[in-house]
Parts: C-alpha cells; structure tokens; sequence
C-alpha cells in the first residue's frame, strides 16, 4: 500500500514537495518530488546531499536492514530507540482498547514518521497528510506540556520502563515524547520562559545521576570556549530532570537541521573520522574558520571528558542559505566512567578509535590551528576540566556520583 503526504519547511510553512512510500515485501521503498513552486524559489535549497534540486522523481530504498528507508533529511527526524518504544506501547493500547480509527495491524517507517509531534519534530520539516493537517496534529487535550506537568511525565516515563503504562500514561507523551533520538526516557516540553525545550528524565536502571552528568559536561563544555546548548538540572518532587533548550528553535522560528552523518552521506559500515566532518565544514560552511576550531574543541572535549558516544549523529548543522551550513551548537555530551576511552568517530583514518590527545594535537593543522595555538587551546583547556568537582557540586551532583564520575576525567595519554 503507497502512503503518501506533502512536506513542508518553517513555522509559516512552505510547500517544498511531496514524499511517498511503498513497502512490498521486506522491500521498502520511498519517493520524493520537488515542487515547481519550490524550484522556482529564490529562497530554494537542497532538503539533503542525497535530494538535489531537480524535477521529477528521486527514490530511494534500504539497502540493509539497519538503515532508514527514507532520504537523510526524514531520517535525520525519524524516531528511534525511546521513541519507537512509546510509539509501539502507544499504537498496542489503542488498538487493544478500541481508542483511534486506524485499523492497521502494524506500524510500518511512515507510520513512524508520521506519529511525531508537528510542533516538537526536529528542525524545519513539516509533513501534511491528505487531509491537509500537519502530523502529528495536536490533540486536543494533549499539547506539548509546560514544565509545570514534569511529575506526570516523569511518572508516564517510569510506568513505560516497568511495562506498566496506561493509556493516560501513553497520553501524556503521545508525539512529544518520540521526537527526539536516543534511547534514554526523555519528553519536549515548554520552558518557563515560553521555549522548547528537552527534558531528560533518569532511568529505572541508573546507577548513577545520568542527568546530572550530562549537564555538567554542557556546562563544562562552554567554559572550555564551546557553544553548547543551554542546560540546567531542575527538581520535580525529589528527581533530578536535565532541562536542554532547543537550538533549531529561534522564537518561533524552525530552523533546518541535519546532523553530520546526513551531510556525509555516511555509509552504515564505513568509519569516519573527525578529519572527514573538516573536510565537510570547508565545503559548506560560511565561517569555516571558526567552525573548524569548535569542532577541534569539541573533539579535544569528549577525549577529556570519555564522552564515547560521539557518533556522526551526535554532530550536526543548522542552515544558512542556499547550499551553506554552519556547525550546531554541540549536544547529547555524556561523561562515560565505565567505559573504555575510545571515540565513535575518529580522530584520523590513521588513529583508530584510540582518544589520544597526542593524536589529535598532530592533526591541528587539518583544523587550521597551528600547532603552538592548538597546544594552548589543550592547556587551558584541561585546566577547565579538572575543574569538574566543584561545577558538580553546584549543580546538585551527590558525593556518590561524583566518586562514580571520577574515572571519566582522570585522562591519561595511552
């Protein structure tokens, strides 16, 4: 069966063109097709490296199991890990108490991607069905919820990790709660200053803060000369919650994003390193000088940090114009003491996964940071890190945790 609906970008939405999709099999296929009003756009530009701005057709087709069926700029907001799983329960208890009027057994790509909050969705794009709503439509008694409904939240995410939702609790983070990447519970939710923002909940299996350590290293991150997104550790009824702005929100304002592995084009098997996202950045970026330095940083930061979760989606962009991207403020830092010290994506194509700071002062150049500079730039910025205790402490972090985190920042050249 073809589904189909027509995409849009910005909060004063703007035809782009139309995307369908067809399962056959195990076969899943899916088109798009640019608009001529698009097309003619003086304001046009490329939805991803794999949609040029051409008429007629494109299509596209998983090649493996593990990889999307959709072009990179819909992959880049499908939902996955936590988000699937709440959308799973959710589409399991509706059918089960006769809620809804799909009569579908089974939820296929489309279905996914269609189940996510409109207002909430990732970046610029907006997909309208047939009926000229954009999906997900608000329900009319569940909006993106203020900050002030953090406890039923927290308790609609606790009852889903126990197996023990309802369908109240699959209510509350209908859509909100399956926007966003990762497999941790997290929900959108409103700011009290009126913005969009993530809240990221700790798990039943914790066995440290999570949340705390997270928005230590955002903060530690921008006294290190990184812009990072704006975090803070709020309290709801005795739980810690990581509260993160949005970045590709500006007001109202959606702001296009891809993340890096959408703009490499990166292939499932293929390691990439952070050379290669350089390598992008002076093709695409306006300010590639600067952008090239708070890559480097950020780089020299998760070796710092353990962050061992720095993966190609872990990176990303936010448009400009025409073909031209700029480096997203970085997101989804995360200390790892547990874990060995190696990085997802590599330093060089020569380094391995190894985090070695050796490794990356020989490749400054690649950054354009002359050696002495990027020395510096080492120096001061080991001398922020080691900072850690006292920045955890005022965040709120336990003497507990703090012993737990410890590992991730006691680096030590391998």
């Amino acid at each position: 069966m073809k589904k189909e609906c027509t995409v849009f970008v910005g909060e004063n939405p703007i035809e782009v063109g139309k995307l369908s999709y067809e399962k056959k099999g195990q076969k899943s296929t899916s088109a798009f097709l640019y608009s001529d009003s698009w097309l003619r756009n003086p304001n046009q530009f490329a939805l991803s490296p794999d949609l040029p701005l051409i008429s007629g057709y494109q299509f596209h087709s998983a090649r493996t199991s593990d990889e999307s069926a959709f072009f990179a700029c819909f992959s880049d907001v499908e939902p996955d890990g936590w988000g699937k799983m709440v959308i799973q329960r959710d589409f399991a208890k509706q059918r089960k108490d006769g809620v809804g009027n799909d009569r579908a057994t089974h939820l296929n790509d489309f279905d996914y991607l269609m189940w996510i909050s409109d207002f909430s969705r990732i970046g610029a794009i907006r997909l309208r069905d047939s009926e000229g709503i954009f999906q997900r439509r608000a329900d009319l008694k569940r909006q993106t919820p203020p900050l002030i409904e953090l406890p039923q939240l927290l308790r609609a995410s606790k009852a889903i990790e126990e197996n023990q939702e309802t369908l109240n609790d699959l209510e509350y983070l209908r859509g909100v709660g399956t926007s966003l990447g990762g497999l941790r519970p997290k929900c959108s939710i409103i700011d009290a200053d009126g913005s969009l923002a993530i809240g990221k909940f700790p798990s039943v299996g914790d066995t440290r803060s999570i949340v705390h350590g997270e928005v230590l290293a955002l903060h530690l991150a921008k006294r290190c000369g990184i812009d990072a997104a704006s975090s803070q550790v709020i309290d709801s009824d005795g739980i810690p919650v990581a509260l993160i702005k949005r970045f590709d929100r500006n007001g109202p304002k959606r702001l296009m994003y891809l993340s890096a592995n959408s703009l490499l084009q990166a292939k499932t098997h293929q390691q990439y390193s952070y050379e290669d996202i350089a390598s992008l950045i002076r093709t695409i970026s306006p300010k590639a000088k600067y952008d090239l330095g708070q890559l480097w940083r950020r780089m020299i930061f998760n070796i710092l940090i353990n962050n061992v979760d720095d993966h190609l989606k872990n990176h990303g962009f936010l448009h400009t114009t025409d073909d031209q991207w700029v480096l997203a403020p970085a997101f989804d830092l995360n200390p790892f003491p547990d874990k060995m010290r190696a990085l997802k994506t590599w330093i060089s194509p020569q380094s391995g996964e190894f985090a070695s700071l050796d490794e990356a002062l020989a490749i400054s150049k690649s950054f354009e940071l002359p050696n002495k500079e990027a020395k510096d730039i080492l120096s001061e910025m080991r001398s922020i890190v080691s900072t850690w205790k006292s920045i955890a402490q005022n965040l709120g972090t336990n003497a507990h945790d703090i012993d737990q985190y410890a590992p991730a920042f006691e680096y030590q050249e391998p």
